[in-house]
């Protein structure tokens, strides 16, 4: 076995053994690069002489006894959150130059620990998308199959943990751009409760909704990854200052006791047959492990992308007024005044898909439409939670699709972005509501191509989820379970 080949928790083992040091591993993922990353266009950048210098400290870091889990693990990164001395593009051009001062409080944590940061990876830009395509300088593939999707907007941190570039990612989840890619490649993304992990250096897209997680091969790595990322931190206001568990003691065998919430209304009209079965077959799984399920009902869930995109666009309309030229990032140097300065920079510098969003936020912003729009958004928000209080009433967890449909081919919905809207039709209640979600591979459908399964839980029940996420990879035995490619 290659050591690029390696889990998370295999590396750990063979680190901690001295059957393997970190430059070697690091070494194995960077030549991995290499070899597939032409084909697979994951990365924007790699940072290997930082890579080779972190691995040579956590080498010593290890033979001084003092590892902690990440120690020495090769990570990839997605292009918002912020690296010291890194560009940090967002996928866009008008960022294409910016080198922040600071590094995102994850990436501060990673290093702390002595994690290795193998480079930034590729997104749709300002995180506004369903495929990646909207990124300015990579379009990321399907390491399943070519031509298709790898998912939106943390495609790159999905593609690279598939393709095995790199053990693990960490990517953000808007509406469902951690759960969504890492189901149409195969891999376990984890959206965690609102607030459980700082959002600190992580580039707005819309504040109330964003949350950083990770995007690992098998669910015991992404116990491992949430360890190291959770936690209160001051810097960010919307951090929630609670205890943080060790996730890996969720993953026990056995779900006795345990009820799993079967939402009618996510299983409807354009559900894809092969999925509908890969469902079905993960609810049997659960069942066979000793879970008992329950029929409940989110019923505000036809009015969810209705919601996100009036508030997500809104809250982007309003981050994003800071790119205008001025302070950083690029600026039009042909205008003739300031106002044609601003109009160009932002005209050239964000992709169709920014702008597009920008006009929706701001008009529902605007007077005379605010009250209409983004109050009414917000309103009916609050009764899809509630919708989620009630129905944990009755469950523990909640089974369903992450999307509708497999990873389709690129450029199939590029004059529809209402198709891909409503794509994301069973992911973005989770952002509205605030609660975690975790998308576990299932299965394939006819054509090869990997499904996911989402598992939803009540506020701060990462575990609850894990260990039922767990147990459903052991009865799938799809945990680590990567393409064949290079």
């Amino acid at each position: 076995m290659n050591p690029f080949e390696l889990s998370i928790a295999q590396a750990r083992a063979e680190l901690d053994a001295g059957r393997l040091s970190s430059r070697d591993l690091t070494l194995s993922c960077l030549q991995r690069i290499k070899d597939v990353d032409g084909d697979i266009r994951s990365f924007l950048r790699v940072t290997e002489e930082e890579a080779l210098q972190q691995a040579d400290a956590a080498d010593r870091q290890i033979a001084g006894g003092s590892a902690e889990g990440l120690c020495g693990i090769p990570l990839s990164i997605k292009d918002l959150l912020c690296t010291k001395g890194v560009v940090t593009s967002c996928g866009s051009k008008i960022l294409e130059n910016f080198v922040p001062p600071y590094d995102a409080a994850v990436v501060e944590k990673l290093k702390n620990q002595g994690a290795v940061i193998l480079g930034k990876v590729a997104m749709d830009e300002f995180a506004m998308g369903s495929t990646s395509e909207n990124c300015a300088f990579a379009v990321p593939e399907n390491p399943w199959k070519k031509d298709f999707v790898a998912g939106g907007s943390s495609g790159g941190s999905a593609s690279s943990v598939s393709a095995m570039e790199c053990l693990g990612s960490l990517g953000s989840d808007t509406g469902g751009s951690i759960r969504q890619p890492a189901s149409l490649c195969g891999v376990v993304g984890m959206k965690p409760t609102y607030g459980r992990v700082s959002r600190y250096g992580l580039v707005a897209f819309a504040s109330s909704l964003d949350q950083v997680g990770p995007l690992t091969r098998d669910v015991t790595d992404c116990a491992m990854l949430m360890n190291g990322i959770a936690g209160y931190d001051k810097r960010d206001s919307t951090s929630i200052q609670r205890e943080t568990p060790d996730y890996t003691t969720a993953l026990v065998k056995g779900l006795d006791g345990m009820k799993v919430g079967i939402p009618s209304e996510y299983f409807g009209a354009g559900l894809h047959s092969d999925v509908a079965a890969v469902v079905e077959n993960s609810i049997q799984i659960l069942r066979g492990a000793g879970a008992e399920t329950v029929e409940i009902s989110l019923p505000h869930t036809e009015y969810c992308v209705a919601v996100y995109y009036l508030i997500a666009p809104a809250e982007a309309s309003s981050n994003l007024a800071r790119y205008d030229g001025v302070s950083y990032g690029y600026r039009d140097m042909d205008a003739d005044s300031l106002i044609d300065m601003y109009r160009e920079t932002r005209s050239q510098g964000f992709g169709d898909e920014v702008k597009r969003r920008i006009l929706i936020g701001t008009y529902a912003l605007s007077s005379g439409y605010y009250d209409a729009y983004y109050k009414k958004a917000s309103q009916v928000r609050t009764l899809i939670l509630n919708d989620f209080k009630k129905a944990y009433e009755s469950c523990d967890v909640i089974i369903s699709p992450v999307t509708p449909t497999p990873a389709w081919k690129k450029g199939e919905h590029g004059d529809d972005p209402l198709a891909l809207y409503l794509s994301d039709i069973l992911t973005i209640s989770a952002n509205l509501a605030g609660i975690p979600g975790v998308s576990v591979p299932g299965g394939f459908s006819g054509d090869g191509l990997p499904i996911g399964v989402q598992l939803q839980g009540a506020h701060f029940q990462e575990k609850t989820l894990l260990k039922a996420a767990y147990n459903l990879e052991l009865g799938t035995g799809l945990g680590n379970k990567c393409p064949q490619i290079g």
